[in-house]
């Protein structure tokens, strides 16, 4: 599976705004730092579908969460 353009850009947009480390990213969204720096550097080919499903949701809380 493959993210798209938007939720890559999505990601980065909420990385940047929370200032987090490539680190601290994997463990709230619960996959590899391998893994968050390939999505980062759009290579998010060949993702598995739970993968995306961390990501996607991740994405989603953070939109839909109030700080």
């Amino acid at each position: 599976m493959k993210l798209t353009t938007k939720q890559i850009l999505a990601l980065k947009r909420k990385r940047g705004e929370r200032n987090l480390t490539i680190d601290e990213l994997a463990n709230e969204v619960g996959i590899s730092r391998f893994t968050v720096s390939r999505i980062l550097h759009n290579d998010s080919q060949n993702l598995t579908s739970t993968t995306v499903k961390k990501v996607n949701d991740w994405i989603i809380d953070q939109y839909t969460t109030i700080n």
